[in-house]
């Protein structure tokens, strides 16, 4: 018996208890990356992107309680007249032009550059025409802000589709 050892059961699975409550924990709370040191929950979260494509210009999407499509882009530096939006199909369009930069100097170094105006070409947000009054679009350009709201129609049109004949195939 002296040279048996001996292991203590109940505190093992205790301490495999503790391992997965805390992986549990973190796996929740996202192990701890998000946004501004927050964690990302499992669910609705406002800060996920859920047009990924389109990181320039920066832009906030969201629905108002009576159901308006809100297209929030910041366009500071652009002209008003150099901003074409329009609507294609079940798409908004997006393009600008951007400013000439006039005062482009090739020994500058930048200590920190953020500031970078590109084009904009093409981007399209989706906005299904049967959901959503494109005709009665509102778009304001103020502040380097433009704010696009979409008023969803009083009644959902149904579009017509295409009916496909299902066919039983017999045993052959």
């Amino acid at each position: 018996m002296k040279d048996r050892v001996m292991f203590d059961i109940g505190q093992i699975l205790d301490e495999i208890f503790e391992a997965t409550q805390d992986f549990g924990n973190a796996f929740k709370g996202g192990f701890g990356f998000g946004p501004h040191g927050k964690s990302w929950p499992f669910g609705w979260d406002e800060n996920v992107d859920y047009y990924p494509n389109h990181m320039f210009p920066p832009a906030n999407v969201f629905m108002k309680p009576d159901k308006t499509m809100v297209f929030e882009f910041a366009m500071a530096g652009y002209e008003g007249s150099s901003i074409n939006l329009q609507f294609v199909g079940d798409y908004m369009v997006l393009s600008a032009k951007a400013p000439d930069d006039s005062e482009k100097q090739e020994d500058i170094k930048y200590f920190k550059r953020r500031l970078k105006l590109k084009d904009v070409h093409d981007q399209k947000y989706y906005v299904p025409a049967d959901k959503f009054d494109q005709e009665n679009v509102k778009a304001v350009y103020r502040n380097g802000l433009l704010k696009v709201s979409v008023p969803s129609r009083e009644t959902v049109q149904s579009k017509e589709g295409v009916k496909i004949e299902i066919v039983e195939e017999e045993d052959a």
